[in-house]
């Protein structure tokens, strides 16, 4: 999913899960050439909630079925194509930005789309503060129609980095459906109404099956009838069934990519672009580990390149501390910052001896005696992400500190870290951005993260730094480009600093397609959308770009 993704050789592969291939996959359908068949181990079964304001199950409407102003490609430097908005515009130094709504839009029931619903969506957003899981709210100060087809959005300052949130990632819902809806936070939306180029036919827990929306906006697209959605709970049927061809649009980490994949048919391609950072989260409010002390021992010890090489098989590049993907954004990044922190158990036991812990048994102590022992999440049957947990479980262990892994379902996952019931926990649930500051402010803003048992939209690990926010808040306000980068030159010394979360590789866009009978997919030579069937809502958009060959 918006995860690393699973690793299980095919050989290993037995009749039953042939079986479950196909009946997961509905073969018939994958081998008309009018339908797509996604391959995306989610490690859950479906629950059938299309809310596209849920964290946990957005990324199944938001795109697809839900959509959002502005598409902004993050792959090519946060270039912006008018979607629902025909036309945007900034004012009054930035702190103003007026959309025109895109006449002849539809909702999928055949009602307008118009100002009124993308004015009442924001102001859901406003009144259910777990809805905005943006954060937009944080710089906004109103937003209202003007006329009939414009909807004019304030900011509290200057605000041009938000463009991304408020027009790029913010789902756009009907006014007559939504104001209905007693509560909207728990709605679990079984039959949305929405502007998408598809609908949701049919669901159930094995199994979504997607159909072109009859009321779409843009003429004679999509051009696909049918988009076919199995809930693969492990990536061995999942796997095979991308090899085969059965299934066509791939977000699978697989072994020996070459042997397993690519050579198994000429029409089978992959590509891996960076994009963000799998990181270990630290639960900030626990009393041993609010101790930085503890935090920063953990990142020395770990040996990332090791974990990149043999975790992730070498597809993912190793990670450093100031939360920089290097490949995508290597112009951001401070070199002297990411040199101060590397491998090195000897320093990550002097820095645990000179706190105040005591060695006993293998394992180091608090002064009250407490040992330095902690569970860490992880996703069951993502076999990459337990294989790179195990060995960060080893290099702790060397330097005194106990790690239990706990392989657990997707929603059971979600629900701890969300809510910060957790220790620790093995993640890439971030998402990036035109420029590093997107997913730093998503891992340090605090307006993103919430107090334990309620659910945070992002920064899980509930750090809490008001120079920091500053930081992010005055990042919205420049447009200056140097003064950008000195702003996230800042951020990354927090990283280093407070290590409130640990990064161990960069995480790419695991993508696989298949062109025997499907075009018009997202290349390296043309890079129009992040290719990842998991990535919202850029999905959506790679769904209007395919078409049945001939």
């Amino acid at each position: 999913m918006r995860r690393g993704l699973l690793v299980v050789l095919l050989a290993g592969i037995t009749a039953a899960a042939w079986t479950a291939v196909g009946s997961q996959a509905g073969t018939k359908h994958a081998a008309s050439g009018t339908s797509v068949t996604i391959a995306n181990v989610a490690g859950q079964t479906w629950t059938c909630n299309f809310n596209p304001f849920n964290a946990d199950v957005q990324f199944l409407s938001f795109g697809a079925v839900y959509e959002e102003l502005v598409f902004v490609n993050e792959l090519k430097s946060g270039a912006a194509t008018p979607w629902l908005a025909s036309k945007f515009a900034w004012s009054n130094h930035a702190r103003t930005l007026t959309f025109t709504i895109r006449k002849g839009v539809k909702w999928s029931d055949g009602k307008p789309l118009t100002g009124a619903d993308v004015s009442f969506t924001f102001q859901l957003l406003k009144k259910y503060p777990a809805l905005d899981l943006q954060a937009a709210w944080s710089v906004l100060k109103s937003v209202t129609r003007k006329g009939s087809n414009q909807v004019v959005f304030k900011f509290k300052s200057s605000a041009a980095p938000s463009f991304y949130y408020v027009a790029g990632q913010t789902p756009i819902v009907p006014q007559h459906v939504w104001s209905k809806i007693s509560n909207p936070v728990k709605y679990t939306d079984k039959n949305p109404v929405a502007s998408g180029p598809y609908t949701v036919s049919t669901c159930n827990a094995q199994r979504i099956i997607y159909a072109k929306n009859a009321h779409y906006w843009q003429k004679g697209k999509p051009k696909i009838d049918t988009v076919v959605y199995p809930a693969y709970t492990d990536n061995g049927p999942a796997n095979l069934a991308l090899a085969t061809g059965q299934d066509q649009w791939g977000g699978q980490y697989i072994p020996n990519i070459k042997t397993a994949y690519t050579s198994r048919s000429k029409d089978n391609h992959y590509w891996f672009p960076p994009v963000a950072n799998v990181s270990i989260f630290i639960n900030l409010k626990n009393p041993i580990l609010k101790n930085v002390a503890v935090r920063r021992a953990m990142a020395y010890a770990i040996n990332r390149p090791r974990v990149a090489a043999i975790g992730e098989g070498g597809y993912e590049p190793a990670g450093n501390q100031t939360g920089i993907v290097s490949p995508t954004f290597k112009s951001w990044l401070d070199k002297g910052l990411a040199k101060k922190v590397t491998y090195d158990q000897k320093k990550a036991k002097s820095i645990l001896k000179n706190a105040g812990f005591k060695l006993s048994g293998g394992v180091f102590h608090t002064k009250s005696g407490k040992p330095l022992s902690f569970t860490m999440l992880n996703i069951a049957g993502y076999t990459d992400w337990i294989a790179s947990a195990n060995l960060v479980q080893s290099d702790l262990k060397k330097v005194g500190i106990k790690i239990t892994t706990s392989n657990i379902s997707g929603t059971t996952y979600d629900d701890a870290t969300f809510n910060g019931h957790f220790e620790l926990a093995y993640d890439g649930n971030e998402a990036g951005g035109p420029s590093p500051y997107y997913e730093m402010r998503q891992e340090l803003y605090s307006k993103n993260s919430a107090p334990i048992g309620k659910q945070a939209s992002s920064n899980w690990e509930r750090y809490y730094n008001k120079k920091v926010d500053r930081l992010i808040d005055s990042y919205g306000s420049t447009t200056s480009l140097a003064k950008q980068h000195s702003i996230v030159g800042q951020l990354q010394a927090a990283m280093v600093r407070d290590v409130p979360i640990i990064p161990i590789t960069e995480a790419v866009d695991f993508y696989q397609y298949n062109t025997k009978s499907i075009t018009g997919w997202v290349t390296p030579s043309n890079r129009y959308a992040k290719p990842s069937p998991y990535e919202v809502p850029d999905w959506g958009v790679v769904l209007t770009h395919l078409k049945p060959k001939g």
